[in-house]
């Protein structure tokens, strides 16, 4: 081997240079490798110290159960997430007290009440409500805004046409009116009968006979007016005079009638306040303060989970008018103008509303002391009017 490396000097300096190249190469991917794994554990250590950090924030915030009742414009749904005049308002207590919230959704007061009486959530955010009877089983915040029920019914107008054929039935008038449509047949067939002998101009085919006779015997009935052939003389005068004023007895009959109807029906099932409520159905809202009112005060009323429902009904007939918190009804209406709703009366039974807790809670001071401070900032009424605008 040395004789060849003393006879082949190159060979020996290009085996050195391909050693120190294989060096350099191995030595560049070791610094490369340690270079990676410094940096890896700088970032594990990054996200650990991070995740640390949030763990640590997490802990310092009490996480709370809040039971939830939708009720637009006070709390509204859409694809899971909530908003609202009482969820902002929430929303910027919680903030202030360091409270996570986590949202269980309930499909009527009721259920919402039960939930908050048991201790099943930690607290009840809607419009709900501050009354005596719930005042004995959950413990309420501070009041933050003033409102009173109103009445929902469908617009003013006319009535319905199914209300009118029933007072027309009971009133005797739909025997009548089978009466006259019975004339009117009987008459359109003595008529082509009759014409058909005595007028040669008259048709002959009898689908376009009877069809003469027939606008001859409803243009007399509807306007008075008789435009057949005179073919008697003097006679047919006043044969043609007695059955004009037969037409106008017929008009005016038929109008009168179903005036007097619509004008005793609108009567009847008008509703224009609370007076106009005894002997009627209301609709109200299961576990709500103007069902327990209404009970209350005598008035008959049906339960429903939500107002979308007992529109449904009022639109059916199945009740008379709907009753519940002023706000709810006028904001309805409002978004719903299709629908055809209008809310009268003014306001009455005024009421509060309020956050609720399981008695005892010890969230109830703490939340209060926080809504006495947004309404004295000025807070609480922005809100209102960012939702409500002026109106009182």
């Amino acid at each position: 081997m040395s004789f060849l490396n003393s006879h082949h000097p190159e060979i020996d300096v290009e085996n050195r240079f391909r050693i120190s190249s294989v060096s350099t190469a191995r030595t560049s991917r070791s610094l490369g490798f340690l270079t990676l794994l410094c940096l890896s554990l700088m970032l594990g250590a990054g996200q650990k110290a991070q995740a640390q950090a949030d763990a640590g924030a997490d802990e310092g915030r009490r996480s709370v159960d809040v039971g939830v009742y939708v009720s637009p414009p006070f709390v509204s749904e859409e694809a899971g997430k909530y908003d609202g005049m009482a969820i902002d308002l929430w929303e910027i207590v919680a903030g202030k007290l360091g409270l996570a919230t986590r949202y269980v959704a309930f499909t009527n007061l009721k259920d919402l009440v039960e939930a908050t009486r048991t201790g099943q959530v930690d607290a009840a955010v809607t419009n709900l409500t501050i009354t005596h009877k719930r005042a004995g089983i959950l413990s309420y915040t501070q009041p933050w805004y003033d409102t009173g029920l109103r009445i929902m019914v469908p617009e003013s107008g006319s009535a319905g046409i199914q209300s009118v054929i029933t007072g027309l039935r009971n009133a005797g008038h739909l025997r009548a009116y089978a009466w006259l449509a019975f004339v009117i047949v009987l008459a359109t067939i003595l008529i082509t009968l009759f014409d058909r002998r005595f007028d040669r101009d008259f048709p002959r085919r009898w689908r376009e006979g009877l069809a003469e006779s027939f606008y001859q015997v409803m243009s007399v009935a509807t306007s008075g007016k008789a435009t057949r052939k005179n073919l008697f003389g003097w006679q047919g005068r006043i044969w043609s005079a007695i059955w004009m004023v037969f037409g106008v007895a017929v008009v005016a009959y038929i109008t009168s009638s179903v005036t007097s109807v619509m004008t005793a029906v609108s009567i009847e099932q008008g509703v224009t306040s609370l007076a106009d409520l005894p002997g009627k159905t209301s609709g109200v809202f299961t576990g709500s303060a103007s069902e327990d009112y209404l009970n209350e005060i005598g008035i008959g009323t049906h339960s429903y989970p939500g107002l979308g429902e007992a529109v449904a009904a009022l639109e059916a007939g199945r009740i008379e008018a709907i009753v519940a918190d002023a706000p709810t009804l006028e904001h309805y209406v409002h978004v719903h103008p299709q629908q055809e709703m209008e809310v009268v009366g003014s306001l009455f039974h005024p009421n509060k509303y309020g956050f609720a807790f399981p008695l005892e809670s010890d969230l109830t001071t703490p939340v209060t002391l926080e809504i006495l401070s947004l309404q004295e900032s000025g807070a609480v009424e922005a809100l209102r009017l960012e939702y409500f605008g002026n109106a009182l």
